[in-house]
């Protein structure tokens, strides 16, 4: 929303409006409303006066209509300009740039020759002039605004800067110059003029036109005024353009003009009618099946039963809301005989913020009225706000106004909030002034009244304004007395942690391995934890995989991604092709995050109401609708592992790295797992280990190869390597032992067993561990190698067995003693064979 100062001023006590923008902008900022932009003054400079048109000659062989004019300053001062508009004729009041003006952008003005002639100046539009976005042809003042010689830049109000502010779907009221000046006197404690209280509806007797309500729900109250007589080629006043440019809309005709005008000053839309192209009563309801209209924009729309629309005898004449109906326009001036008046019926309604919100999306139709209806707009403004515009109609148009006025429907009642007189205290932890509670919530617009009650604690009962359709609790009117009185004033105050509410356990944990991925070379991102059907045959899950199993989104952001995702490889994976889309080559990406994995049978979720807390059994329904949601850790890597360089090629990621990032997170998270062949999809079945907690036979997660076909359905790299641990499945371990440090030197033994090419390097180190007893350390596979030496099938694997007492140096004896063990148990249990 843009405002002027000078509009601000008409509602605020000019003397107490601060000199400069960015004073003004932080007097909302102080209320809680955003600064957009601060748009300043058009800069332009040098000669810019107001001229008459005298002559004009319209200039023939061109391809385009080139006029070459006349223009007369004050006395016999005239200059030649060439123009090629067309919305201008002799006796007009235009602004003319003179040699040595400069316009915004730069543009210098100066004497030159073009057509065939000399031009000495311009004739400026408002766009040229920085006046607004748009260009509308030349911009032609009305009649007394000013006298030729004026300086345009004093008559055309040049040097004043706009105040863009951001306005949030829940301060609608906003929306208009009412609201806003009503906000910025509260922050500068000015003395402020409700726009609604200057305007006097009289009583009337009788319909200005019948209406009917036929759906009272989203439309409550509907008001017709109707003036005679208009004339429509009367032109708008300056000080009405010039407030619509700084709002950033375009003059159109008086008629138009005056009903953006009322709108922006008090919030209400408007919609004119051509009375005398309206059949038969008015009449407000829902399209049917089938129904069409033709806007104003042209385009014929084929309507929704959800629909809401004006219509009369002949049919739909308007969509509600949104946008009016072309077969009753009231017609451009332009295509009316001279001389010729327009019957005008004005419309200003209130409707349900949901039914215009959704069509005006549903027809792709945004406009200036749907953006306010759909935040709520004050319904105590319709009789005000046509009546304001028949009278604007009446003063400027020469128009009549009839007698009698449609009210039909009513203001919905407000009801009553009761709040304790010291929460905003207690919330803010401030002792606000007394009375400065009753203060501002009657800036407001509340009306407010204390009872004291029986337990002696003041008791504050608002009435909220109709434009405040967001104060339905004592929250909202502590937030009230909090943003009025000043956000910058509540202390920021760091209260201390009690004893042993820090971090849970499994927050800990989850931080730990994420800090322990980070460290080892991966980087975290945030996948898209919405999947679509598809993925899962790229993913080369069987029919019945349990990860199929999925819960669909009721409003998806992307139509095509609808459903809740199980596992977090899909994710993982989009993102690795789409940064290896953006050239970066070695990717080991991680995530943490929930999955969502529903049972076979999951129970319905109730729906309970809004207006308090659900009861006990409503809660424990919905706890049980609810499906496990896990924490998961994954894992993506593709390219080199190790990077190339002067030391040699790099080594490529491969499924041991998926495995060891597994077996990584498994020790910053207290426990070990351990690799277990197996297969599952998508990973290569061949190159697929299963994690399995040590001691235990609980498998918590996959890693390994991904699948050849997985790697080509989903654009991958050669051989991308993943990981996936379910680390809500991983036993929580909150006292961990205390590692115990020896002293004593460590004594390194390594050992090459020959086995069968089918046992796994993980069983072999299991054997050993068992074998050598408490005497070992660390077990660490170093070689592996499959040839002639070693016969067909089999393969030699070499471990490095790390020995160490607690108490004292091991002997080469005792060394040697727990390696012979070592090795006997891998023998005893899988045949291995010592190399």
């Amino acid at each position: 929303m843009r405002v002027s100062a000078s509009w601000l001023a008409r509602h605020i006590d000019p003397a107490a409006l601060p000199a400069g923008p960015e004073a003004i902008g932080d007097a909302f900022v102080r209320v809680g409303l955003e600064v957009e932009e601060i748009h300043p003054a058009p800069a332009v400079t040098g000669p810019v006066t107001v001229a008459r048109v005298e002559e004009i000659e319209e200039l023939t062989g061109f391809k385009k209509p080139i006029r070459y004019c006349r223009v007369g300053f004050e006395g016999e001062r005239h200059r030649y300009v060439v123009c090629g508009a067309r919305n201008f004729a002799v006796g007009d009041l235009v602004v003319v740039t003179e040699p040595g003006a400069v316009l915004p952008g730069d543009f210098a003005i100066a004497q030159r020759t073009t057509y065939g002639k000399v031009s000495d100046g311009m004739i400026a539009s408002a766009k040229e002039l920085g006046l607004g976005a748009e260009s509308g042809g030349i911009l032609v003042l009305p009649p007394g605004t000013a006298e030729p010689g004026d300086d345009a830049l004093d008559v055309l109000g040049l040097s004043e800067p706009v105040v863009e502010l951001a306005v949030t779907p829940d301060r609608g009221y906003c929306f208009a110059v009412r609201g806003l000046a009503r906000e910025l006197a509260t922050s500068l404690d000015a003395d402020y003029t409700d726009p609604v209280t200057r305007v006097t509806v009289p009583d009337t007797t009788g319909d200005a036109w019948p209406v009917r309500l036929a759906d009272t729900d989203a439309c409550p109250r509907f008001v017709a005024r109707r003036v005679d007589g208009v004339d429509p080629a009367a032109p708008s006043p300056w000080w009405m353009q010039r407030a619509l440019l700084s709002a950033g809309m375009r003059p159109i005709s008086l008629i138009v003009d005056v009903t953006n005008f009322v709108m922006l000053d008090l919030g209400q839309p408007l919609h004119a009618y051509d009375a005398t192209r309206l059949t038969g009563a008015i009449e407000v309801r829902r399209a049917t099946t089938g129904e069409k209209l033709q806007t104003l924009d042209g385009h014929i729309r084929t309507l929704d039963t959800d629909d809401l629309l004006i219509t009369d005898d002949s049919g739909p004449i308007g969509l509600a809301g949104v946008m009016g109906g072309a077969s009753t326009e009231i017609p451009a001036p332009e295509d009316l005989a001279d001389g010729a008046r327009v019957d005008v019926l004005l419309e200003a309604a209130h409707f349900s913020p949901p039914v215009i919100a959704r069509a005006a999306r549903r027809h792709k139709l945004p406009s200036e009225a749907s953006k306010r209806f759909e935040r709520v707009v004050d319904p105590a403004l319709p009789p005000v706000a046509a009546e304001r515009a028949a009278q604007l109609l009446v003063e400027l148009g020469g128009g009549t106004l009839a007698d009698g006025r449609t009210d039909a429907g009513g203001v919905p009642a407000v009801a009553s909030v009761r709040m304790p007189l010291s929460m905003p205290d207690r919330v803010a932890g401030v002792d606000y002034p007394r009375g400065a509670t009753v203060r501002r919530l009657t800036q407001v617009g509340c009306a407010v009244s204390l009872d004291t009650g029986a337990g002696g604690e003041g008791v504050v009962v608002a009435t909220p304004p109709t434009w405040r359709p967001d104060l339905t609790m004592a929250a909202d009117l502590v937030e009230e007395v909090l943003r009025l009185e000043g956000y910058d004033a509540i202390p920021s105050v760091l209260p201390t942690a009690p004893a042993g509410r820090g971090l849970t356990a499994a927050q800990q944990r989850r931080r730990a391995v994420s800090r322990a991925l980070a460290e080892a070379g991966h980087v975290e991102v945030l996948p898209f934890p919405f999947v679509s059907d598809a993925v899962w045959d790229d993913l080369g899950l069987p029919a019945d995989d349990e990860r199929r199993r999925t819960v669909a989104v009721t409003n998806p952001l992307d139509a095509e991604r609808s459903r809740l995702t199980t596992t977090l490889l899909p994710g993982l994976l989009d993102m690795l092709v789409r940064n290896r889309s953006r050239g970066a080559e070695d990717l080991a990406l991680y995530a943490i995050a929930q999955v969502v994995q529903p049972g076979e049978t999951t129970p319905a979720m109730p729906d309970p109401a809004v207006t308090g807390r659900p009861s006990d059994a409503e809660y424990a329904a919905l706890r049980a609708a609810l499906p496990d949601q896990p924490v998961h850790v994954g894992v993506v890597l593709a390219g080199n592992r190790e990077p190339r360089g002067w030391w040699g090629r790099g080594r490529p990621a491969a499924w041991s790295d998926a495995v060891e990032a597994a077996r990584l997170t498994g020790a910053a998270a207290g426990v070990e797992l351990r690799p277990r062949r197996a297969e599952r999809a998508p990973w290569h079945p061949g190159r697929c280990a299963e994690l399995v907690v040590a001691g235990t036979d609980t498998v918590v997660g996959y890693a390994g190869e991904l699948h050849p076909k997985v790697v080509e359905a989903l654009g991958l790299p050669a051989r991308t390597a993943a990981a996936e641990i379910d680390l809500d499945a991983v036993p929580l371990r909150e006292n961990l032992p205390v590692p115990r440090v020896s002293p004593f030197p460590p004594v390194a033994v390594d050992v090459a067993l020959v086995a069968d090419e089918t046992v796994p390097a993980a069983d072999l180190a299991d054997a050993l561990t068992a074998g050598a007893g408490e005497l070992l350390e660390s077990v660490r596979l170093f070689d592996v190698y499959t040839g002639d030496q070693v016969g067909q099938g089999r393969r030699s694997l070499a471990f490095s067995l790390r020995l160490r007492a607690a108490d004292r140096t091991l002997t080469s004896e005792e060394a040697n003693a727990a390696r012979d063990a070592a090795v006997a148990e891998a023998t005893a249990r899988h045949g291995a064979a010592l190399r």
